[in-house]
């Protein structure tokens, strides 16, 4: 069987048994932030499990798409991945371990064929049920083996919840493979054994403290590796071997001009490029792009790993994309989001993989210079210190770091780069570490229920003061002049959320009037309305009337639609790897941020701007809806990848049928119709990081606004330019031409200059040992016209060391050059101009043939050139 066939026959198989056969989701999980990636097929089952959303049906079988970061360091071995798919079947409180053992069996030796006698399997230590199901299915007892919970036990999502004992299916390659120790078994590191089927048991509830107490019904979560499987049943011991790779270690045979099977060395290094070419891949396409943290740094640790195996192979320039196009061409039939996503994976992998090489290049010449300063010789090796800036400062790996050392005959302290990234994790950590508000604890004191949101219905309601809090305090009356937040039993008011700013308004008691600047969720349910006291008092127990401001409301809302309409107009424009990863909407504009690869052209910006336009003057009706959260998304729904999603979600459709335009979970406000929208202007789009845009854009009157400013700033440079508005873009044009022209005279002015102040330096050759040398001051207005006057004083002496500066900016800035004859004798130009810009305060260094430094003290230039002699003496020496 090919890994088509398997991944096909599993999931018919389990057809056959009942299953409804759900999709892979996403890798990253849509509606908890709280995970970093989707690692296990369960992730998208575990709603079901827990009872926050009613499952489709209580038997499911699924082909998921998963990656683990615990094994990054691992790849390069037989069977570690981080990007792996995952076979797996679930009961939802159905059938339970007789069935799921009996199901094990028989798809693994009469569907996939396997050898029974190639099998062993592991059970729980006191697991006597699932032993006797084993037994039942002819399993020899002594290839049964029992372990204990760091083998065979799967504990709670997180602190709490499901869990439960797992029983395993391993399969032993023979004796030949084994370790030869007594005790050798299927949990052994060695090449042997491998598990590729894991049942896993759930059929406690722990606690807390760790109390585990007997779930109602057990629940089956199974996962079968599909690349495992494979590779055992093709009859090869690695999964590259197999043909989920083969297409894929085909092109890195092809861009690295390497054969696979040569060497162990270069075994690994290949198939690294291939295995983190997939998950990149795959990556980039479920929308993660690259950043330096969470799932973008991910992406871009795996990235760089594989751009330093490349180099291992002799790979100069980028060609990780390329391993990409075959993922594609191999993968693209059965996750066709791969082909539609085609060009904007390629486009972010061919920027960072070209990003990275110049990084590379700013390390290697750091490097160099810690090397040749000698404070890593003197001490037998390179600091940890020291690779620890390389990687932090460049994100210089420390394997090329150790690889590029050992070059040159010296170790690398690798323990002290290890206490300074441990150090770096401690002060992330107490970035991050929680820190309870005050206020959020004494509101949750109170015992109160979750605030009934009314808004959705009314701007304004009626209500009873339950709770009051006064400079982290609660109190239980404020007066006049006072800040507070107050929360009430119901509330028309919306808490900021979905990037929707909190409203504003009034609450007004029988004794006193409440401003309300903002409204927030301080603890989950409990809405806060933060403001002051204008005039009497109010206390707790007092009831209230309730205004939201409905300008800012109305302008919030409208805003709010417009957002949705710009999602969907950019993924029309642009293509459906766009997706959300950021908004903000306020009554005054909106910024929306999204995932894309490079600068939208004037033409995309007007045809998205038209496309939002063209459906707000449609006046397409805005419905809502509630929904279980699954159902939702399968129904095709958007969902934001940071937001953490309840059971039942709010919908929103702007238009329905053929007409609908926009279907996206949401829990903000909207317009009823798009027309209450009026018109969308966008004001400005740029980069806020690796793949990432930002949008931002005004609505309503406020386009009339911008309008205006612009028709303003039009009229202004038409003015300013004695010409017309019409005929402006035909004068800007013209005078770009013409200064476009000055600055080619001028720079041809300032060659010949140069190469006449060349000149006169041929005859002020000094001799130091021997050397041609030319040291001088010029006026030269920049480092580039230094270098031309070095290269055509190179020209004419044809022997020569170059030490120039000039005063650019206010500051010295030094270039040095020395012809290949005198390098070749020991001559070195960055450790010159590294000596000499010394002098000034300054530093720099660059190739032996070629450097350039810069200073701080002007008055010290005669000094730092009469130094030169000297510095070319030391560099020899």
């Amino acid at each position: 069987m090919n890994s088509d066939e398997v991944r096909q026959e599993f999931l018919s198989f389990f057809e056959s048994k009942g299953h409804l056969v759900i999709p892979s989701s996403s890798l990253i999980p849509i509606g908890d932030p709280t995970l970093l990636l989707t690692s296990a097929g369960v992730v998208q089952v575990i709603p079901y499990f827990s009872g926050e959303a009613t499952p489709p049906g209580p038997r499911l079988a699924s082909c998921q798409k998963c990656f683990r970061t615990t094994d990054i360091d691992t790849v390069g071995d037989a069977d570690h991945l981080t990007f792996f798919e995952m076979l797996g079947n679930f009961s939802v409180g159905d059938y339970f371990k007789k069935e799921a053992i009996a199901w094990a069996w028989e798809l693994s030796t009469e569907r996939f064929k396997m050898p029974p006698e190639r099998l062993w399997v592991s059970v729980f230590l006191d697991d006597d049920e699932s032993y006797g199901y084993w037994i039942d299915q002819g399993v020899p007892p002594e290839r049964i083996v029992r372990y204990g919970e760091e083998e065979n036990w799967w504990g709670p999502p997180g602190d709490q919840g499901p869990c439960g004992p797992c029983t395993e299916i391993y399969y032993d390659f023979g004796e030949e493979y084994s370790c030869g120790k007594p005790d050798c078994g299927p949990a052994c590191d060695c090449n042997r054994f491998t598990e590729f089927y894991n049942l896993v048991l759930t059929e406690y509830y722990q606690d807390l403290q760790g109390n585990r107490t007997l779930l109602p019904k057990g629940n089956i979560d199974t996962g079968m590796g599909l690349e495992r499987t494979v590779m055992v049943l093709q009859g090869v011991t690695n999964v590259y071997e197999s043909d989920c790779f083969k297409e894929i270690m085909d092109r890195v045979t092809e861009v690295t001009g390497h054969s696979y099977g040569t060497d162990q060395e270069t075994d690994v290094a290949m198939r690294v490029l291939a295995e983190h070419g997939r998950g990149v891949t795959f990556l980039i396409t479920d929308g993660v792009v690259p950043s330096n943290e969470g799932r973008g740094y991910v992406l871009r640790r795996i990235l760089r790993r594989a751009v330093t195996f490349a180099r291992k192979l002799g790979v100069e320039e980028p060609a990780l994309v390329r391993i990409a196009e075959a993922v594609i061409d191999k993968m693209g039939g059965v996750y066709p989001d791969l082909v539609l996503n085609r060009e904007f994976t390629l486009k972010v992998i061919e920027q960072e993989e070209t990003r990275f090489y110049d990084t590379l290049g700013a390390g290697m010449s750091l490097l160099d210079r810690i090397i040749d300063e000698g404070g890593g010789r003197a001490a037998g090796g390179i600091p940890g210190a020291d690779v620890f800036k390389l990687y932090d400062t460049y994100g210089f790996p420390p394997e090329l770091t150790e690889e590029v050392a050992g070059e040159r005959g010296l170790s690398v302290d690798m323990e002290g780069f290890r206490q300074e990234m441990e150090r770096q994790k401690e002060r992330g950590r107490a970035a991050h570490t929680f820190k309870k508000d005050r206020g959020a604890e004494i509101y949750a004191s109170l015992g109160l229920g979750a605030t009934r949101f009314t808004g959705y219905e009314t701007l304004a309601g009626e209500s009873v003061v339950v709770g009051l809090l006064a400079e982290g305090i609660s109190v239980h009356k404020v007066g006049a002049g006072e800040r507070a937040e107050l929360i009430t039993m119901e509330s028309p008011f919306y808490a900021e959320g979905g990037g929707q700013v909190g409203d504003r308004g009034e609450i007004t008691s029988p004794q006193g009037r409440f401003a309300v600047e903002d409204t927030q969720v301080t603890v989950p349910g409990f809405y806060v309305h933060q403001g002051r006291v204008v005039d009497g008092d109010v206390s707790v127990g007092d009831p209230v009337n309730m205004k939201v401001d409905p300008l800012h409301r109305r302008d919030s809302t409208r805003n709010h639609t417009a957002t949705h309409l710009l999602h969907a107009a950019l993924r029309q424009v642009l293509g459906g790897h766009v997706r959300q990863s950021g908004s903000l909407v306020a009554p005054e504009r909106l910024r929306f941020d999204f995932t894309h690869p490079v600068g939208l052209s004037h033409a995309d910006l007007r045809d998205v701007r038209d496309l939002v336009n063209e459906n707000i003057r449609a006046d397409l009706l805005v419905t809502t809806d509630e929904l279980p959260y699954s159902d939702a998304i399968s129904r095709g729904a958007l969902a934001f990848f940071g937001d953490k999603y309840p059971g039942v979600v709010r919908i929103i459709e702007m238009g329905s049928g053929d007409q609908r335009f926009s279907f996206e979970v949401c829990g903000g406000t909207h317009a009823k119709s798009t027309g209450e929208v009026w018109n969308l202007q966008i004001s400005d789009e740029g980069s806020i990081g690796s793949g990432l845009r930002r949008i931002e854009a005004v609505t309503g009157v406020r386009v009339q606004e911008l309008v205006g400013q612009r028709f303003d700033l039009v009229d202004a440079l038409a003015l300013e330019l004695q010409t017309s508005p019409d005929e402006l873009p035909e004068r800007v044009s013209a005078l770009v031409s013409e200064l476009e022209a000055e600055r080619k005279r001028a720079s041809g002015l300032e060659r010949e200059l140069a190469r006449r102040e060349a000149e006169d330096l041929v005859g002020k050759v000094q001799r130091v040992d021997g050397a041609n040398v030319v040291a001088a001051r010029v006026k030269a207005a920049s480092v580039e016209a230094m270098r031309e006057m070095g290269d055509l004083l190179k020209a004419r002496l044809d022997s020569v060391v170059v030490v120039l500066a000039s005063v650019i900016n206010d500051k010295p800035f030094f270039v040095a050059m020395v012809t290949p004859d005198l390098v070749a004798k020991g001559l070195h130009a960055g450790n010159i101009v590294k000596q000499v810009a010394s002098i000034t305060g300054g530093g720099g260094g660059g190739r032996p043939e070629l450097a350039q430094a810069g200073g701080k003290d002007v008055s010290k230039i005669s000094h730092a050139l009469d130094a030169v002699p000297q510095a070319i003496r030391q560099t020899r020496g």
